[in-house]
């Protein structure tokens, strides 16, 4: 099976042209074989990054001369709160990605760009687990204050490959196994998977990050928000200059890496992080029905190697421990997509929320 997979981001459009196969076991049968071939798009700085009819002709052209394929996929937009798993593309589902009321994301231009190129190639369009999914336990929502609720805000497209390929480590599919992910790159989260369901997430509650505060006390909060800031200049605090970034600095992990050797400072904060990471995993942990069959650690921050052995070190007596550096996007995508064409999973319809 042949699909081209799309991710939209800020500055650019990944693409790549996935070779999909059967992994060929039969006690595993949504272990794919994906083989990909990757370009991108860029977005030039003279126009908007979502110019809609520009980045059908930019991608139609960097696809022109590959084979017809079975499919498109896409990275899903915004477009309410839902299950996981592989949707079919319409153009009523395209159409309320692109003005959605949930915000702006990179992600919303996804449908209507994967339906544009499938038409044109007479062929299915695909998006895969949309970045809201959403399947927290009701008790996993509550707050101590009525009409604050947590919601299911995680990096759902990587986690979830990542969940499965720990799952298949471990010998079980998703579907049979108890998985906890640590998402850590620009965002950090951590998921607990229950038998394929996302119970439970740290979402923004996570560890800090290069450039986020992550969780912090609610009273430092309030004496930060009652501190003279407006929201605009609170939010440039906390999400983009927080974390590593306001504690040591730099935001450059592998300038950290080097420094932490011969400073105690950033020593203390790498500590700190693991720290905060491994309580946050030992804590989703507790929120499954039982002891997890994996652990998975995943992110940009996981090509960090004496970092992960700290985590992995504090973490380990809990499940095995499986490290996947950097991020899956576009293989999760060709396989959401390849479980639908080899007839492993159903694909979902999309209703309006």
């Amino acid at each position: 099976m042949i699909a081209f997979v799309i991710n939209p981001g800020s500055t650019s459009t990944k693409l790549a042209l996935a070779h999909i196969e059967s992994g060929g076991d039969p006690t595993l049968p949504g272990k794919l074989l994906v083989t990909l071939t990757r370009a991108e798009v860029s977005h030039p700085d003279d126009r908007p990054p979502h110019d809609l009819a520009r980045l059908v002709q930019d991608v139609q052209d960097a696809t022109r001369e590959w084979p017809t394929p079975d499919a498109v996929v896409a990275r899903g937009g915004l477009i309410g709160p839902l299950s996981a798993g592989t949707y079919r593309v319409t153009p009523d589902l395209a159409t309320y990605a692109l003005s959605s009321p949930y915000g702006e994301d990179a992600a919303n231009v996804g449908p209507a760009l994967a339906l544009a190129l499938a038409d044109a190639r007479g062929v299915p369009a695909f998006i895969v687990d949309p970045p809201i999914s959403d399947e927290l336990l009701p008790e996993a929502r509550l707050t101590g204050l009525p009409g604050i609720e947590r919601a299911a805000r995680f990096d759902a497209l990587n986690a979830r490959a990542v969940a499965r390929r720990a799952a298949y480590e471990a010998g079980r599919r998703l579907h049979d196994a108890r998985v906890v992910v640590a998402h850590l790159g620009a965002r950090a989260s951590i998921t607990a998977f229950d038998r394929g369901r996302a119970l439970d997430t740290s979402g923004s509650e996570g560890p800090f990050t290069p450039h986020r505060a992550g969780h912090i006390p609610a009273g430092g909060l309030l004496d930060l928000a009652y501190s003279g800031l407006d929201r605009a200049a609170l939010d440039r605090r906390l999400y983009h200059e927080g974390g590593f970034f306001a504690l040591t600095g730099t935001a450059d992990l592998r300038e950290l890496e080097r420094r932490e050797r011969q400073e105690h400072t950033v020593k203390l904060v790498a500590d700190a992080f693991a720290h905060q990471v491994a309580k946050a995993i030992g804590a989703l942990s507790a929120a499954l029905p039982g002891r997890p069959d994996a652990i998975a650690l995943t992110g940009g921050i996981a090509r960090w190697e004496s970092l992960m052995d700290r985590i992995e070190r504090r973490v380990s007596w809990i499940a095995p421990v499986s490290i996947v550096p950097g991020e899956l996007e576009l293989e999760a995508l060709a396989e959401g997509a390849g479980r639908v064409l080899l007839g492993v999973e159903a694909p979902r319809d999309w209703t309006h929320p």
